[in-house]
């Protein structure tokens, strides 16, 4: 039967439209992508009205109809806003003492920033009228209320000053209305924050971004104030717009390496998301499965496959300055017992049916004879006293590693799973590297540690920075350089491993902070893999959150797991072949019949 006549079959069921919210499917959008356009008429206008926008300093005494001051102020208020939190306050001021009292001190400001400028560009500066904040009838102050602390508004977190950016929006769009009304607007910035504050009676943690000055226009400038006073010049577009990135300087710093990987295109990404929205389920039903899911079939393998995990065991001397409650020999006999298919790990991944290979990267002792061997050649390093690995070492390691990945892609997603007494230290060194954090931050108790060993598995982190960074300098930014300094045979192999299952077009299921560290630095060796990274798990292991975000991954689960061996990859790996399965099992609404022949190939199974 072909693809069409299957598609036709299934169907038949009418596409349920929400009542509020978009009613659009992706098939009308898939069919007119350019569909949201306002028609020329609009287009233009917009263009016209803000090419036309000016700061306008010279106003007419006449009153604004409370109607358009209103119609301009919702303009404002519809800005965008970081978080929909609408920071913004519009305090408008007509009061004519409130107006001499603003207008002084902005007189008071131009003289002493006139005073700031060579003589021709101070007198300059005092020959330009800057303001209209006596003439204009109106007066409209943009306060921003930053009461909420930035941590609990979605979005400022990470930009803390979105607030005032959204304020600024807000402006823009007052501007762009006013002009549209025939209106003149002024944005004066003359004053003393604290000085504008006071005078409004603003309280603690509402700022002010400067006096708008509103009113009809008593000039009609044909183009910007300060360029037609000469005082600057409006630059080239081609001179404000860089393709992909800032130009290279000449600091020290090594240059972001280029990356022979590619995420996904944006036409798998979009025909992800419409194989999606045919389901008979609201969008984003199944919450992060989905998410991940739709990540995933717009890779160039999609889905799961059989699936492989890849777990890799060593040794470290680090774990000779008593950083573990465990005894070195526990590494062995942990991969042993994988070899036999009866460690933790290998009985999740068999429960997930996925295959398993078993990598020595340097246990001690003799090799391993049943696993795959990646053992260094050169001596190694206790982090504190010597570098972990010898630079060729760490790039003999990641290519292995690399190979192991891309075999290990031909059957399908590959899961991540390690092994190695003390290897939580060397995570948390390399994690401390890598987020530039100090030693508190980021070390935990590990399996089975007390306070005093924490105590100790600190001391080691800080001495390892310090030396690192006395020996490496600015180089310690390097991936390799970092692997080599502070890291150890199993994350160098589990690096590779990343680059080559995502070079094998696949996903890469992660499991706890070694393996959460191990992807970090495959990304910043070559950023395109983080599209192919899931967080199977969040252990509890103190650095492990904060490295998830720093690749921007949610972790599908998260149930305090601490097994290590790849366990936590492992059974979300089965989670993830159940929502899969889910999703194959839903009905497809009607507009599935037609485009079916473009999303079929991509669905995951």
């Amino acid at each position: 039967m072909s693809n069409a006549r299957h598609a036709a079959d299934e169907a038949k069921w009418t596409r349920p439209v929400p009542l509020i919210g978009d009613h659009t499917s992706a098939l009308e959008r898939g069919l007119d992508p350019t569909g949201w356009a306002f028609p020329p008429r609009g287009r233009d206008a917009l263009y016209d009205i803000i090419r036309a926008r000016r700061d306008v300093r010279r106003f007419r005494a006449d009153a604004v109809p409370a109607d358009v001051l209103r119609r301009v102020l919702s303009a404002g208020h519809a800005a965008p806003s970081v978080g929909h939190s609408q920071p913004w306050r519009f305090i408008v001021v007509q009061d004519a003492d409130t107006r001499d009292r603003a207008a002084v001190l902005a007189d008071r400001e131009r003289l002493v920033q006139a005073a700031g400028f060579d003589g021709d560009s101070g007198r300059h500066l005092l020959d330009l009228q800057l303001e209209g904040i006596r003439e204009a009838p109106l007066g409209v102050v943009i306060a921003c209320d930053r009461r909420t602390a930035a941590p609990g508004v979605l979005g400022r977190a990470t930009f803390p000053d979105a607030d005032l950016w959204s304020c600024a929006c807000a402006i823009e769009n007052i501007w762009l209305a006013a002009r549209a009304e025939g209106l003149g607007l002024g944005w004066v910035t003359l004053f003393r924050p604290a000085d504008l504050a006071g005078l409004l009676h603003l309280p603690d943690g509402v700022v002010t971004l400067g006096w708008l000055c509103l009113g009809w226009p008593d000039e009609r400038p044909p183009g910007p104030g300060l360029e037609r006073a000469g005082w600057s010049k409006k630059s080239p577009l081609e001179d404000v717009v860089l393709l992909e990135r800032w130009p290279a300087d000449d600091d020290e710093s090594p240059a972001p390496p280029r990356s022979h990987l590619r995420s996904p295109d944006q036409q798998a990404v979009v025909r992800a998301r419409d194989a999606a929205d045919v389901l008979l389920t609201p969008p984003g039903s199944l919450g992060v499965l989905d998410r991940t899911i739709d990540r995933m079939t717009a890779l160039p393998r999609p889905g799961l496959g059989t699936g492989t995990l890849v777990l890799v065991g060593a040794d470290h001397p680090v774990a000779r300055l008593g950083v573990s409650a465990y005894r070195v020999g526990v590494t062995r006999e942990v991969l042993s017992a994988a070899l036999a298919g009866e460690s933790v790990g290998v009985a999740a991944a068999r429960s997930a049916g996925m295959q398993w290979v078993i990598v020595d990267a340097g246990v001690d002792g003799a090799p391993l004879t049943a696993a795959r061997p990646a053992r260094p050649q050169h001596p190694t390093g206790d982090l504190v006293h010597a570098d972990a690995l010898h630079p060729r070492d760490v790039e003999r390691l990641v290519a292995l590693g690399r190979g192991i990945g891309r075999r290990a892609a031909e059957q399908g997603a590959v899961g991540l799973g390690e092994v190695g007494i003390g290897n939580t230290t060397v995570a948390a060194a390399l994690a401390a590297a890598l987020l530039d954090h100090d030693a508190a931050q980021v070390t935990g108790l590990g399996s089975g540690a007390d306070t005093d060993m924490l105590a100790r598995k600190r001391e080691v982190v800080t001495g390892a920075l310090a030396r690192a960074r006395a020996t490496h300098g600015v180089r310690l930014t390097d991936p390799l350089t970092m692997l080599a300094a502070l890291g150890g045979p199993e994350f160098a192999v589990l690096t590779g491993v990343v680059l080559g299952a995502a070079a094998g077009g696949v996903a890469v299921v992660l499991d706890g902070l070694a393996t959460s560290v191990a992807a970090l630095l495959a990304v910043r060796m070559e950023p395109a893999a983080a599209a192919h990274l899931v967080s199977g798990h969040r252990s509890r292991e103190l650095a492990h959150e904060a490295i998830l975000q720093e690749l921007g991954r949610e972790p599908l689960l998260e149930l305090r797991i601490r097994a290590g061996e790849g366990a936590g990859a492992c059974l979300a790996m089965g989670l993830l072949k159940s929502a899969i399965s889910t999703r194959a099992g839903t009905g497809r609404t009607a507009a599935r019949a037609t485009a079916q022949n473009s999303t079929e190939a991509n669905v995951p199974t």
